[in-house]
């Protein structure tokens, strides 16, 4: 039998552009992944060792953070100073992780997603970088660099905030997790509460929705070509070009969709016997493919 990481899963889940069978495909990928569970201490163990470095790695270099991802890897893991680069940037790596953990705390439990939620995560990402501002909205106007996009007055902040949280909480048990994460991601960046953090909060805020609605956590790429194809799906959205948010929920659908194939692929490497006991609607999804 093949090991199923040689496989062509898009042969099943194609790529698609369209935003409605995106949605249809990460519901029965997510079927897929609930087969597997529950997952063994080895197994979250595995995916966490896996993704949370690359996760930090990528979000932060988003940001402009010049740290590999070996470096990030050797900071947040063994403590370890890497000549030639900023205090700033070795708190960046460390932070993001322990907003990664706190954010899956938060999803495997009651806590809701509420304003102390969220700034309880933005005073995790600028601890000890920025002490006056981590937790607490900005107090001041603010442009983002690069952007036509003009953030909204500070004076709004806690009305807007309070809008926020209201779609949040008549949406979430009623549209595709997915596309709420997106739109609570979208939606974030956009009214840009805070001083600095505004990305990375969003980035954990979307994965903290996906983690608590079953989905893996999903990582951007900070490539340049994806990073600019992110930035400006944003911006479509932000300045009215894309009322409906579609280029920016189809970017981030497809990366939900890569991620959960790529967990697939880990926590079924072998297409053996004793794995499609466990995975049984994934294995049944791929048989074609297992024959071929």
């Amino acid at each position: 039998m093949q090991n199923n990481q040689s496989l062509n899963l898009s042969t099943i889940w194609h790529d698609t552009p369209d935003f409605s069978e995106l949605k249809a495909q990460l519901s029965d990928l997510k079927a897929c992944l609930d087969s597997f569970r529950p997952l063994s201490e080895n197994e979250i163990f595995k995916l966490k060792q896996a993704f949370d470095i690359e996760y930090t790695y990528q979000s932060n270099k988003i940001e402009g953070n010049t740290l590999s991802k070996n470096e990030t890897h050797l900071v947040v893991n063994k403590g370890f100073t890497v000549k030639g680069k900023t205090l700033a940037e070795h708190l960046e790596a460390v932070n993001h992780q322990e907003a990664i953990d706190y954010i899956r705390e938060v999803a495997s439990s009651e806590l809701p997603f509420d304003k102390r939620c969220l700034l309880d995560i933005h005073a995790l990402i600028l601890h000890g970088i920025n002490r006056e501002n981590a937790g607490r909205y900005r107090l001041e106007d603010v442009l983002i660099s690069g952007s036509s996009f003009v953030p909204p007055s500070f004076l709004h902040i806690p009305d807007l905030m309070s809008q926020y949280f209201d779609f949040y909480h008549k949406n979430k048990d009623i549209m595709h997790p997915v596309e709420l994460a997106a739109e609570i991601h979208e939606r974030l960046v956009t009214i840009h509460p805070f001083i600095d953090g505004n990305g990375r909060t969003a980035r954990l805020v979307m994965n903290l929705i996906l983690l608590r609605n079953g989905y893996p956590i999903t990582i951007l790429d900070s490539e340049n070509d994806k990073r600019l194809a992110y930035y400006d799906s944003l911006e479509q959205a932000q300045t009215g070009q894309d009322p409906e948010k579609i280029q920016f929920k189809v970017l981030i659908a497809q990366n939900v969709k890569h991620w959960l194939l790529v967990y697939l692929n880990l926590l079924a490497p072998n297409g053996n016997a004793e794995a499609q006991q466990k995975g049984y609607y994934f294995f049944k999804r791929i048989e074609t493919l297992l024959q071929a």
